[in-house]
Formats: C-alpha cells, structure tokens, sequence
C-alpha cells in the first residue's frame, strides 16, 4: 500500500482552478494561533491572532513596546498648551498661596499674643494662683473659673443680637449656654477702668466668694480682651424695673406685700455686702434694673454695675462718678467720695418707685416733676406725699405704716451721707414693716400701743422741716434739707 505523504504548504497562484484539490485543504486546517503562547512570541500587551500570524499591540490608554515587558505606559493626556498653562499658573498663584498661609499664621500668633498680653495684662497669672490657693485651701475655689474667648463666643452664639438680655452703661448682657447646658448671663463691658492688676484680680476673687441668696453669683471672668468679660448666675424674670414699669407690670395680682418683700430682700443684700463681706464692698450703682427677679419673684441684686471694694485710704476714696442719673447720691456728685451711704441713697430712690409707680426721672414732662425725689420732697414739705403714692398701696397700708415707711425714705435721701440709716438699719426696718403688714392686727383696728410694739419704734412725729442747706431745687437753684 502506498503510503500517503502531506505535502507541504505552499501559496501557488494559479488561473482559476476547476476544483480545491485535498492537499490545500488540509494546509487550511493546520493555521496555528500563536496567541495562545504569546509568553513564547514575546507579546506583553492585547494580542490578536491572524491567519497564519499573529498582531501585538498596547492596551486602550496606553503606549509604547508591546514587545518589551512593562514596555506599555499610560498615554500623557495633557498637551503641551496645557502643560504651559498649568506650569505658568503653579508659578503665578503659587507664591500668592504661600503669602496668605504665611500672613494667616502670622496673623494667629499674634493673636496668641495679643490674648496672652491682655490676659497678663488684666491680672491672669495672678488670679490662677490665687485660685489654686484656694483650692487647697479649706476655703475651697468657689466654682469661679477663668474662661477663654472662643468659650463665651461659643456660648452666646457670637454674641448674637438675639442673646441680649439688656444694655447699661457699663456694657451689655448676654444670656450664654455653657458646653455643660449652665445658663449663664455674660457681661462685656464697653468701659475702661485703669486698675493694677492684683487689685482686679483680688476684686475678682473676692466677690466670687460672696454667697449670699439674694446676691447674684459671679461664676467667672474672661481675660483674654482689653476689658474683661464676666460671667454670672442667670436670673429667669427679669428686672425689677420691667416689674415696675414694664409691660407686664405690677399688677392686682402682684400685692403690696410681695413688693415690701422684695425691697426686704434687696436690703439685706445690700446689707450683707457692706457688713459681712470682707472686706466691704460698696454696689454704686443701686437701681431698680440692677435688682433681678427669679420665677419665685426672688430678689437678687445684680453686680452688673460699678460694684467696688470699700476703699481702705483717703487717697481710694476719690473716684471718677459713676452711676444712673436719678440714683446717685448729691454728696458723691459733689464729693468724687463713693461710700456706704451712697448706696444708701439709691436704694431710698428705689423704695420710691415701689412706693410711687413712677420713674426715678421723668424728661417729657414739666421741668418742676422730673426728678422723683425732688416731686416728693416737695409734696411732703406740705403734707401732699400721700397723693404721689400708687393706689393700691395706699389701699393695701395703714396710714401708720405708710408714715412709718415714708421717714425711712425721707432718711435714705437725707442729702447728708451721716445722717442716712445704714442698709442694716433699712433692712430690718422693712422687715418689721413688712411682719406688720401681715399681722392680724394691722387688719383690724388695733391700738396705738400695739401698733408701736408691731413697729418695734418709737412714736415720733413725721413732721419734716425743710431749710436751705441740703436738697437741690433744681427750678429755684437752692438747697433745702429736712429736719424732725
């Protein structure tokens, strides 16, 4: 049998054969696809396999040797346009990038040392260790606490518009919510006082150790600004002035008594700070927006005023006036001499509004009724005092007890400081005015031995003589004091 021999493939061009011969079919079937191995045909990208070939290319996205292992690299997307465009813009902005970064760490530290020099300034370092001293000490801290800036920021929303719960003339009142929800009210003073630095510090510590139920607490200080920012207890209700005046007002429903009670109060403040702090400390600036009430109509009076420590020497007593228009004590305007008894004054000016249902000061009206005491210094030079007083207290009083309280004012504004009572003196008289006034027999028709007992006073006749000396006329530019 012969023995079947391929032949070889070869391409031969001839003229249109009639049939496909055996031999060239089976040339067709061996085509080898070398993409199968492309390890052993060096391809290291996309092969593709032809007849009788094969192709080796890079992947989409990439260019270079398909040929060459890791010869296929990622194609540059950016043009030489805009590789001059970025690399002119890199070197523009740049710099000015590098400049702001610069100025704002600059502008940081500074402000790092702008805080610490006022910080220092204020008496910051000695305030700590006084703290610390307290700490451990039986004296214990206080609760008083040095807070930064960006804490109260935090706190009263940037100091906010809608955080403010009043303006005086020694700056304005937040209400803050500490990180640990404490409602506080913060004060941020708009008045530079020239005071050494231990001096404001020991001030500072001082009346944060008053703890007195009818004080406002003063919780801590911030030092880290030109004028120290303080931070107190808040108080829910408001001022006694917005009680008096406010729209909400004093009303059938708020009695006399609930109004002797509060002047109670506020006196025994005012007495506890001059007799039992230590050192004394003087309010100056005594007024019925300066007394806060909470949701029990508590009276506490308010530090946000010109509160001092009673001055030790002749030279600390001569100050620059401070205070409100229509309180201040005549013989501190003339003096510069803040005392005891000018708070004495003030709160005597207080009574009346309790008293009168009027403002201390009054600029609308005729020139003669401006001023509240000099309206009832004058009515009670002719026995007319009684027609300047609310209805409902002279409803709610008996006429001895209206008399009795009309010479403790008229002693409160005596325009000689030594012959006004102290706030001792005019605490407990309101108290007994007020024990009176609850007693069953200021009720009914009691004796005048039992009404002098109820009083705890001697009976005296409230027959006030006016001479030219002390109290300012203001339309006739003369003086008058009283006398009994």
């Amino acid at each position: 049998m012969q023995r079947y021999t391929p032949m070889p493939c070869f391409t031969v061009l001839l003229p249109a054969p009639s049939a496909t011969s055996s031999d060239e079919l089976f040339c067709q079937m061996e085509d080898i696809d070398e993409c199968k191995h492309k390890q052993e045909q060096s391809c290291y990208g996309i092969c593709t396999n032809t007849l009788g070939s094969h192709t080796c290319q890079c992947p989409p996205g990439t260019s270079g040797d398909a040929m060459t292992e890791n010869g296929c690299r990622p194609k540059d997307n950016f043009t030489l346009a805009l590789k001059v465009v970025t690399g002119v813009s890199i070197g523009v902005f740049l710099p000015f990038f590098m400049s702001f970064w610069l100025y704002l760490g600059l502008q940081k530290r500074r402000l790092i040392r702008t805080k610490q020099k006022f910080f220092e300034l204020n008496g910051g370092l000695f305030l700590q260790q006084q703290i610390r001293n307290y700490s451990d000490t039986s004296k214990g801290g206080g609760g008083f606490k040095i807070f930064t800036k960006e804490e109260l920021e935090k706190a009263t929303s940037n100091f906010a518009a809608g955080r403010v719960l009043g303006h005086g003339g020694h700056g304005i009142v937040y209400k803050g919510v500490l990180e640990d929800k404490t409602v506080v009210a913060v004060k941020k003073s708009k008045m530079t006082e020239e005071v050494p630095t231990k001096e404001f510090a020991r001030e500072m510590l001082i009346l944060s150790q008053i703890n007195h139920k009818n004080v406002v607490k003063l919780l801590g200080c911030c030092l880290e600004v030109q004028v120290p920012m303080l931070v107190y207890e808040f108080v829910s209700n408001g001022t006694l002035y917005h009680y008096i005046h406010g729209s909400r007002g004093l009303d059938s429903d708020t009695g006399f008594d609930t109004c002797l009670r509060i002047a109670a109060e506020a006196a025994e403040a005012l007495a506890y700070m001059h007799s039992s702090a230590s050192p004394p400390i003087l309010h100056g600036d005594v007024k019925t927006a300066n007394i806060l009430l909470d949701d029990k109509l508590t009276a506490k009076v308010s530090d946000f005023g010109a509160s001092k420590l009673a001055p030790t020497d002749e030279a600390q007593m001569a100050t620059l006036v401070q205070g409100t228009c229509g309180y201040l004590d005549p013989e501190y305007l003339m003096t510069c001499r803040l005392t005891d008894k000018s708070d004495v004054y003030s709160f005597g000016v207080v009574l009346l509004e309790l008293l009168t249902r009027k403002k201390a000061l009054y600029f609308d009206g005729p020139e003669e009724d401006r001023s509240l005491v000099l309206c009832f210094m004058m009515a009670v030079k002719v026995g007319q005092h009684q027609d300047l007083l609310d209805s409902q207290v002279r409803d709610e009083m008996r006429i001895e007890a209206l008399e009795e309280i009309t010479h403790l004012v008229m002693r409160c504004l005596n325009m000689s400081g030594e012959e006004r009572p102290t706030m001792k003196e005019v605490a407990e008289r309101l108290e007994m005015l007020r024990r009176y006034h609850n007693h069953p027999w200021a009720q009914a028709d009691a004796n005048p031995e039992e009404e002098q007992s109820l009083l705890a006073m001697e009976p005296h006749n409230v027959n006030y003589k006016f001479t030219q000396d002390y109290v300012l006329d203001f339309e006739a530019s003369s003086t008058y004091s009283y006398s009994l």
